[in-house]
């Protein structure tokens, strides 16, 4: 059985802050990377950097609800990750989704390359990558203790992945 309360005393503070630090930046690298593209480098709207896009902001919206929501299981002690269905549903659909936003991407690429596609289709393919980091591996180190484990140990399932899990 998975641990579902925090442990006492500042270890317990970090990983609150540390929760709410990942679910706000997350979210708020939607905004901020739309903003940056498409504003600070003038990528231009088009279909395919736009579905690209949706799907790399669509993926940056469930790692939101996931850290929120690991926040409050951790806080109220529950056994199982509040919202679980939803993300055993997202788990089967988005593959589907991903599969269609890439390939339309890369169809762009063909009739129209350059950048008015290759962006779209980059953004499809890091949403592909996150998508692997939330449901399957944890691909994202970015801390000490996660590279000193990738040293040491290598990949390791993602945290939703053993959520998912352990609580069938």
């Amino acid at each position: 059985m998975p641990r579902t309360h925090l442990p006492a005393g500042p270890t317990r503070e970090a990983a609150r802050r540390r929760l709410r630090s990942l679910a706000g930046w997350e979210l708020l690298n939607v905004p901020l990377q739309a903003w940056v593209w498409f504003q600070l480098v003038g990528l231009p709207p088009t279909a395919a950097n736009l579905a690209g896009f949706g799907a790399f902001a669509a993926l940056l919206v469930v790692g939101t609800a996931y850290w929120a929501l690991k926040l409050r299981q951790l806080r109220r002690g529950e056994a199982r990750l509040p919202g679980r269905r939803h993300f055993v549903t997202a788990r089967a659909a988005l593959p589907f989704l991903l599969a269609a936003v890439i390939g339309a991407c890369a169809v762009a690429a063909v009739g129209a390359p350059g950048v008015r596609s290759y962006p779209g289709l980059a953004f499809g393919l890091f949403a592909a990558l996150e998508y692997v980091n939330y449901f399957h591996v944890q691909l994202m180190h970015d801390n000490r203790a996660d590279l000193r484990r990738l040293v040491t140990v290598g990949f390791r399932r993602s945290h939703l992945a053993r959520d998912l899990r352990a609580t069938r």
